[in-house]
């Protein structure tokens, strides 16, 4: 339930949105606006996506996030989130990504499901996820905060469409029976150097729980999966900090590879 007015909802959603524009960040919202819930951080999430669909923007799918029980416990929850995913935020392998977009950028290692059946069933299960699901694909997420020094809690990720910024696809698509989604070992390196290792088993248990817990989710908010809907599983592995110029590559055992290179602050934004 909401405990913040609707004109409230729609300054704080103008203070994300201007931070945005600008790279000048915020103080946290749960300072900002004392009370804020979880309903109120995707009443401001909801806003905000409204605005951008209304500017010409196209949705594409969801991303997941707190995947990491560690991070779940971090910020006092028990469930991971979502944000919404825009055709604006994609690159593909090694196209270079602008500085211009960046927001206290972090970056990590995902797998990227496709679906390719609507999931419009009350309660999605482990099997119509299965039936539904495509094919995969490696995938770098490139988080970010228009949060102040990252100075987040569960509402303010949420209202930030789950600190989410921009995303990296990678080219070879395989079908879950051709990989082990939760034994997969993945490792992320920086220009050769590993600067961090998981596997799918860090994401939930295994990556199909956390779409198993989005399809649901959306489900009951009246906005299920759809075919075509690409969904971003949450880390495999620890984030990392990115600065202009980096160039990383992940490599998931039986998906594939894929690289994320950052422009330096002086090249052109796209």
């Amino acid at each position: 339930m909401n405990q913040l007015a609707t004109d409230t909802i729609v300054t704080a959603a103008d203070a994300l949105d201007a931070a945005a524009r600008s790279g000048r960040f915020i103080a946290p919202l749960r300072e900002t606006f004392p009370g804020i819930s979880v309903d109120d951080a995707y009443a401001i999430q909801r806003h905000n996506t409204e605005r951008r669909l209304a500017a010409g923007a196209r949705r594409i799918g969801v991303k997941i996030g707190l995947t990491s029980l560690a991070v779940q416990k971090q910020l006092g929850v028990d469930q991971p989130d979502f944000g919404v995913l825009f055709d604006d935020m994609g690159y593909g392998d090694g196209e270079p990504i602008p500085a211009a977009i960046l927001a206290q950028p972090k970056i990590e290692a995902e797998i990227a499901f496709v679906i390719g059946r609507d999931l419009t069933m009350s309660t999605p299960g482990q099997l119509d996820v299965l039936r539904a699901i495509d094919y995969a694909l490696p995938a770098l997420e490139i988080v970010g905060s228009r949060i102040e020094n990252w100075n987040i809690r569960i509402a303010d990720t949420v209202a930030d469409n789950a600190s989410s910024s921009a995303f990296v696809l990678g080219a070879t698509p395989r079908r879950l029976d051709a990989f082990d989604p939760r034994l997969c070992g993945m490792v992320l390196e920086r220009r050769g150097e590993p600067v961090s290792v998981g596997a799918g088993a860090a994401c939930l248990g295994h990556p199909l729980n956390a779409v198993v817990w989005l399809a649901r989710t959306m489900a009951r908010l009246g906005t299920p999966l759809r075919e075509g809907d690409l969904v971003l599983s949450g880390a495999l592995g620890p984030m990392v900090p990115v600065v202009p110029g980096d160039v990383f590559e992940t490599r998931i055992n039986g998906l594939g590879s894929v690289r994320a290179v950052f422009e330096n602050e002086t090249s052109e934004a796209r």
